[in-house]
């Protein structure tokens, strides 16, 4: 006969805690999005575009994807949240919720957007510079 496993209560608890952070740090990022979403989408389309990581015809035009992108999220359930999220999720360990959304669109929607010339680097490319800007906006909103 098989051991059973039985979860104790203070696995239990700490099990909570870390799903609670994560939902609390998931919540945070999506509100200092939605209160910076047209200066962040700003900075992701340039930081793409600088980076390399984007060929486009026109900044202006990835830059208004992006933040529709980034207003569907805001709005999104978890599960819509999870679903675009699914093929990327193990990307990187620990991976911020907004990064991987964006990284997932520019991936799977952008990547046929009239106009984009071409995207270039590896996932990991996209979301760690995707990243970086997402640092830099929740830095900002701690220091407002």
């Amino acid at each position: 006969m098989g051991k059973t496993f039985h979860v104790g209560n203070r696995e239990s608890k700490l099990l909570s805690k870390i799903e609670s952070s994560r939902e609390k740090e998931k919540r945070e990022t999506i509100s200092a999005v939605k209160e910076q979403i047209d200066t962040y989408s700003s900075r992701l389309a340039m930081k793409l575009i600088e980076n390399g990581l984007i060929e486009t015809v026109s900044k202006n035009s990835i830059q208004e994807q992006i933040k529709k992108t980034l207003e569907t999220l805001c709005k999104a359930e978890d599960f819509e949240i999870d679903y675009q999220i699914a093929p990327y999720r193990t990307l990187v360990s620990s991976p911020n919720i907004v990064s991987l959304y964006i990284t997932a669109f520019i991936i799977e929607k952008l990547v046929d957007h009239r106009d984009v010339v071409d995207i270039f680097g590896g996932d990991d490319d996209i979301y760690f510079c995707i990243q970086k800007e997402t640092t830099r906006l929740l830095a900002d909103g701690d220091a407002k």
